[in-house]
């Protein structure tokens, strides 16, 4: 079936065809990521056809080209569409599919991401994000297998966009994530599509022809719809409710969306998790024993990172809902009104919208760049290895053309099975620093979340603030609420993280056991099965032993012997692969049912456990109370996840063991109903052979006993393990927490110690400080996945380095023995013989590198090293906070000399001008002093009020510290209670005295921090009045500049090159500013250099000589000046 281009849009019917309870989501869109009918059709490509118009002066744009490519795990990508001609402009109807319903091949993929271009089209309704570049972005979490999904949009053809060739290539490119076999991969699909424009072709018509025509395709028309009814008729494919099924598809889609933003609600993630679970299952019954383990690293690790992504959204959510409860608070206790708490919390909302909306589209970039990246990356080093891979086989090529065939081949094998474990080596290397880059870009969209949020509280509370809506003292109240709060959410995270991650590392050990035990079963089964086959062969070869079986029959039974015992086995992998897929859906079903109604009875418990807390003014309680509820929810499900892991290998086992004792039974049918009658019929006498069949009989039953106390031995082995496991895990959950507890001490300590720092901050800079204290200490946690992926990393990296090392010894120690060998040996067979005995040596020695590195050495290395980055990250974290905190004394420093070489510089102003007025004769030196005396009052009356405000703030400030003294006096036990309590037991003191040693301990470090705070905001007060002080006083010898400059008639240029020279950092526009000013005082009668009379007087002329020397005698001082503190220049003068 394919897609018919009519004249008009063709109608495509849907089909919500998929499994119950499983509601589609899409990070894209709520509706557009739907089953569709193309679900349903093979995925070979599609042709569609189009109905030529008969109109010479037109011409007809056509879909030529629908391509379907697929991928090894089973994925098929399609891309096709319908174009409308009848109307102007033309309209192209595009479908693209995304199928995973191959029942072979179908495995569940994540992190789907679909770039379609959409170069010259026009969109009209789609659901996808169009870029600017020219193509839309659809995203989905996750696609199970035997699922599909359809998105459909319409787009105008833009007539004005000049195509290639007349040719318009949209392709589509599909990247995602496969967990086959139990191992990520990173895959990318490209469906081609193209528009070509043709022109339209005249018909003649032909009455006759359409005539008969018309008959033909009326009568094969009534066939074909005959045979559809009938056809629908039979199978009852359609099901005509579809409309009000989907409906209730959509209703559940809105449902699960309104629940996404309810309280601690992960809905998704958690279903993700489920399904997650299930690979479980697979990793249990089909993977190779050998495998089992890396298989169950890698869940791990997927599991590790959708714990990280769960506990992300916990700790936004919280955070959200205690700056709204902050608000209502604030409410209660009368500090702000209502309706500026409904516009703050308003604005709070739709900032926190926003910011998850860029998040998301950051992270969205984020996995297409890193996508491309890494399959860049992959390409070229995949390739290096098959170049020199290829270099390799040309080499034995050549050397196999000498030489006969038995040991060529041998040497062939071995260069491939060492090229088979290089090229696994290389793609397990590749796959966990593609995890690592792709951790290592989500941890920094978490970090970026967190600071964000903190940047828009604090934001928005000094926007209040500068508006008038928040008053200070409230404002003070919140932010200090707000970083109480914020490290009891980070302790409350802290403790989460912690739980989560023993309740993982207990789950993974619990399966480590398991698997365990089921390769024992395997052992076990094996060598059952093995023992019954070798029984037949041992019996035939008993009776040739023992001369009852002529030696020319033994051959040929014991072909036909092998040839049973062949299909005995055969036909046990067959069963057991047939009964293992029936029992995995039904375990598979079992468990999710189980889990579904563990996660709908826990999301119930969260939505009827926020209701009482809306109105709460104790949000310490309600982070306690979610601290015990979602701890209780992880024991539960852990405990539910245990219990299924455990039933799923007791089935798998008795499966097993099942079948066993058929393979037994029908090689006992073969050794006894088959083999023993041929003997019987060769003439073997029947005792004897009893006596051996009895004889196997009771081997069979040592063995049995034999393998069954092995396996229970191992077992008990394997138990002691898993319980040392978990008291190791046990203690590692209590130092994990220990050692987070003194990290969040030491983040206090660091505040404190930057508070008790001579700092002068405004009350906006201290916020600011706050929240660049928040940003740094809310990543001083790890993420759960990222230890463990980062080890990963680093002992693949530490293998790769000691493999080549080994690598390189091994030609080394080729190259010389090669060397010596060509030295010894004459003829050219020999040579070649022995060159190539050693070749194989050297592969074998390579090969023995790749099999037998260990691992053990290099775990101490791993956590040294692992331990140094944490180190150096929270170094990191302490010197960016201190650069913080040096930027801003140092922009305060800055603003001081500035303003004192803006003073200085007046000051010499001042004397330049008054040495002017000297020498000139203008003033004496009476009129010169009764002008600075004149002067010498205001500033004195400057500095009296400076004293007073300096003494008004400082007493103030002794105040509010005896205030707080005060009330610390106040928390002591009173003498009268304690003579109350005299007489009782000495326990209960001891309780009142701990609960008020703490209340006294929380209380004096909020007191002491408010005072460390006071005294910052103090001085930075205290600065500030300097300032103004200081402003003032150079505003008073500005005036006076201006004055003598009026007097003196200063010239302008010479004045403003002066300036210059006094003000060697400052800008050009500050000196301007500064002459400017002093212009403005002398009322605008400063002289510029061409105002000199032209008839030339000689007081003129001798006043521009004077000038001209004080200018270069200013200049000159300056100088010297400098030359003075040069410590070189200055020895050598005085030598």
């Amino acid at each position: 079936m394919g897609c018919l281009g009519m004249a008009g849009p063709f109608p495509l019917a849907m089909w919500a065809n998929k499994a119950p309870h499983q509601p589609l989501t899409s990070a894209a869109s709520d509706n557009q990521w739907s089953h569709s009918l193309f679900a349903l059709v093979p995925s070979w490509t599609r042709k569609i056809l189009f109905k030529r118009e008969s109109d010479l002066n037109h011409q007809l744009l056509e879909d030529v080209s629908n391509m379907s490519v697929s991928s090894e795990f089973g994925i098929t990508l399609q891309k096709c569409g319908v174009v409308d001609v009848e109307h102007d402009p033309q309209t192209a109807y595009i479908t693209l599919v995304i199928n995973n319903t191959n029942t072979l091949l179908s495995t569940n993929i994540t992190d789907l991401i679909l770039l379609d271009n959409i170069t010259g089209l026009r969109i009209q309704k789609t659901s996808g994000n169009t870029t600017t570049d020219g193509v839309q972005i659809y995203r989905k979490r996750f696609l199970q297998g035997g699922e599909h999904f359809v998105i459909n949009y319409s787009a105008l053809l833009d007539a004005k966009e000049m195509w290639d060739g007349r040719i318009l290539t949209l392709p589509a490119k599909l990247t995602f994530s496969s967990s086959s076999q139990n191992k990520t991969h990173l895959v990318s699909l490209t469906a081609s599509f193209t528009i070509t424009e043709e022109k339209k072709t005249k018909i003649m018509y032909s009455h006759a022809i359409t005539a008969s025509g018309f008959f033909i395709a009326f009568f094969i028309s009534l066939v074909l719809t005959c045979a559809v009814f009938l056809i629908i008729y039979r199978t009852q494919i359609f099901k005509w409710s579809f409309c009000s099924k989907n409906q209730e598809i959509q209703h559940e889609l809105s449902q699960n969306h309104k629940l996404e933003h309810s309280q601690f609600n992960s809905g998704d993630l958690f279903s993700e998790d489920i399904i997650m679970n299930d690979q479980i299952i697979d990793i249990l019954s089909f993977e190779e024993p050998g495998n089992m383990l890396r298989a169950l690293e890698d869940l791990e690790v997927a599991s590790l990172t959708r714990a990280d992504a769960d506990l992300e959204a916990q700790r936004t959510q919280i955070c959200k809902e205690v700056i709204g409860m902050m608000l209502k608070n604030m409410v209660l206790s009368h500090n702000l009104f209502p309706h500026v708490e409904k516009k703050i919390s308003s604005i709070f909302k739709k900032r926190f919208l926003a910011m998850e909306k860029e998040i998301q589209e950051e992270y969205e970039r984020k996995m297409v760049a890193l996508t491309a990246e890494c399959n860049l990356e992959t390409k070229k080093k995949m390739e290096a290895q098959c170049q020199k891979a290829r270099a390799a086989n040309e080499e034995a090529e050549e050397l196999m053309k000498k030489i006969n065939e038995k040991p060529a081949v041998e040497y062939r094998n071995l260069l491939d099975r060492l090229h088979r474990l290089d090229q696994d080596h290389l793609k397990r290397f590749l796959l966990v620093k593609q995890e690592e880059y792709f951790a290592k870009a989500y941890r920094q969209l978490a970090v970026t979340q967190r600071k964000e949020l903190h940047t828009i509280f604090f934001a928005q509370i000094t926007n209040a603030t500068l508006k008038g809506e928040l008053k200070l003292e409230a404002a003070k109240t919140l932010v200090e609420g707000y970083s109480k709060i914020q490290g009891d959410i980070e302790e409350l995270m802290d403790f989460l993280q912690a739980s989560r991650k023993y309740h993982l590392n207990r789950r993974f050990s619990y399966r480590e056991y398991l698997i365990s035990k089921i390769q024992l079963r395997h052992s076990h089964v094996s060598a059952l099965i093995n023992a019954a086959a070798t029984q037949i062969s041992s019996l035939l070869n008993k009776m040739e032993r023992a001369g009852h079986l002529p030696e020319s029959h033994l051959g040929m039974l014991l072909d036909r012997a092998e040839t049973e015992i062949n299909f005995v086995k055969q036909k046990f992998d067959h069963d057991l692969k047939q009964e293992k897929q029936k029992l995995r859906q039904k375990l598979i079903t079992k468990r999710r049912r189980e889990m579904l109604q563990k996660q709908k009875e826990h999301q119930k418990e969260q939505l009827s456990f926020g209701d009482p807390f809306k109105t709460t003014n104790d949000i310490t309680h309600y982070l306690r109370h979610w601290k015990d509820l979602l701890s209780g929810h992880t024991i539960e499900f852990e405990e539910l996840v245990e219990k299924l892991d455990n039933e799923a290998s007791e089935e798998l086992k008795e499966l097993l063991f099942s079948l066993t004792e058929k393979a037994i039974e029908e090689f006992k049918r073969v050794q006894c109903g088959v083999f023993v009658q041929e003997l019987v019929k060769l003439n073997v006498p029947k005792l004897f052979l009893l006596e051996a069949v009895e004889e196997h009989k009771k081997e069979m039953a040592v063995k049995h006993e034999q393998l069954e106390r092995e396996e229970h031995d191992k077992s008990m082995a394997a138990e002691e393990l898993l319980q040392f496991t978990r008291q190791k895990l046990n203690q590692e959950l209590e130092t994990g927490i220990s050692e987070q507890k003194k990290l969040r001490s030491w983040e206090r300590s660091v505040f404190m110690q930057l508070l008790s720092l001579p700092l002068s901050l405004s009350e906006e800079e201290l916020l600011r400080m706050r929240q660049e204290l928040h940003c740094c200490f809310s990543q001083v946690d790890s993420s759960l996945a990222w230890p463990k992926i980062r080890a990963r990393t680093l002992l693949q990296t530490f293998e790769m380095e000691q493999r080549d090392t080994e690598m390189l010894k091994v030609d080394q120690n080729l190259a010389m023995t090669s060397k010596q060998q060509h030295s010894k040996m004459g003829k050219t067979g020999s040579r070649n013989r022995n060159k190539l005995d050693i070749l194989k040596k050297s592969l074998q020695a390579k090969i023995l590198i790749y099999e037998d590195l260990v691992k053990d050495e290099n775990l101490n290395k791993i956590k040294n090293e692992l331990q140094l980055e944490k180190e150096h990250h929270l170094r990191d974290l302490e010197n960016k906070l201190g650069e913080y905190i040096a930027s801003l004394a140092f922009q305060k420093t800055v603003k001081k000399s500035k303003m004192l070489e803006l003073y200085t510089a007046i000051i010499n102003v001042q004397a330049m001008l008054f040495e002017q007025l000297s020498t000139s004769k203008t003033l004496s030196k009476l009129e010169c002093i009764q002008i600075l005396e004149a002067h010498n009052p205001e500033i004195e009356e400057l500095d009296r009020k400076l004293e007073y405000e300096m003494l008004h703030k400082d007493s103030a400030q002794q105040h509010l510290i005896s205030r707080q003294r005060w009330i610390l006096d106040g928390l002591g036990l009173s003498s009268e209670a304690v003579e109350t309590n005299a007489e009782r037991h000495v326990t209960v003191l001891l309780r009142q005295a701990m609960n008020k040693c703490r209340q006294f301990i929380n209380l004096y470090q909020q007191s002491l921090r408010d005072e460390q705070w006071n005294c910052v905001v103090l001085e930075n007060l205290l600065e500030n009045i300097e300032m103004d002080a200081f402003l003032a006083i150079y505003s008073q010898e500005l005036r006076l500049a201006g004055y003598l400059a009026k007097l003196t008639r200063v010239p302008m240029g010479m004045l403003h090159r002066v300036l210059n020279w006094l003000l060697p950092s400052s800008s050009q526009s500050e000196v301007l500013s500064v002459l400017d000013s002093i212009n403005k005082y002398s009322d605008g009668v400063v002289d510029s250099d061409s105002n000199a009379d032209e008839s030339g007087s000689c007081r003129k002329r001798k006043n521009q000589e004077l000038w001209q020397a004080r200018e270069k005698k200013v200049r000159q001082d300056l100088i010297n000046r400098s030359l003075e503190k040069i410590p070189s220049l200055k020895n050598r003068k005085d030598r």
